[in-house]
């Protein structure tokens, strides 16, 4: 019987992918053993539902440190104890440092709510909208020292509506991410995905565009 992929799981506030990923492991769907969740944010949310689903949970506040890097060695200390084979970014509002990219190479996921390429960055909501876009979604992909940029995994599209809001438009992209983030996160975890040479390899190939899901 092969061994549950150790998962830590890191956040800064509410923590509703957290939860989406909580609700799949109760559910069976998601064979991920959760090992920690992560907070900089003493107050966030996300680690009450930790605690309430029996989730170990750790806490470093940036604010006690002088720099990035500082912060994030005290962060790397604090996850090596539990020895995880994989970390999922749950709305963790910090950019990471080249060591701490490299300390978990390959095995860093994050979802960006835009189909990347298109839109890094802040406000893709209303980005999309004001170019008039078709689609929209979301994108599950390997971290890289690039901020956006690491190979993709997996998508999510949705049509967007006419006359609708950009909050409108990003509770339906949540919606989406809260069902392809536990997704791909498990392939990884499976080994049906892999981070080999800077790209994705899904079922043994080399995946030059990521897989679709349209909703």
């Amino acid at each position: 019987m092969t061994r549950q992929c150790k998962t830590a799981i890191l956040i800064s506030g509410s923590g509703s992918n957290l939860q989406a990923f909580i609700d799949a492991v109760n559910c069976g769907d998601l064979d991920l053993k959760i090992s920690v969740v992560f907070s900089n944010n003493p107050d966030a949310y996300g680690l009450r539902r930790a605690e309430d689903a029996g989730i170990a949970t750790a806490c470093i506040q940036h604010s006690d440190y002088l720099d990035r890097e500082s912060f994030d060695n005290a962060v790397i200390a604090e996850l090596d104890r539990f020895e995880p084979d994989l970390l999922i970014l749950a709305g963790f509002m910090r950019i990471l440092s080249p060591a701490f990219v490299q300390h978990y190479a390959g095995k860093i996921l994050n979802i960006h709510p835009a189909l990347l390429p298109m839109y890094p960055g802040l406000n893709t909501h209303q980005r999309v909208l004001d170019s008039g876009d078709k689609w929209h979604g979301s994108t599950v992909h390997f971290v890289t020292e690039e901020l956006d940029a690491g190979p993709r995994i997996l998508q999510g599209r949705i049509a967007t509506i006419e006359g609708e809001t950009a909050d409108e438009l990003q509770q339906r992209v949540q919606s989406i991410e809260h069902q392809i983030y536990p997704q791909a996160a498990n392939w990884v975890g499976s080994g049906r995905v892999r981070f080999l040479n800077g790209d994705v390899w899904i079922d043994g190939e080399c995946a030059g565009e990521p897989e679709v899901l349209t909703f």
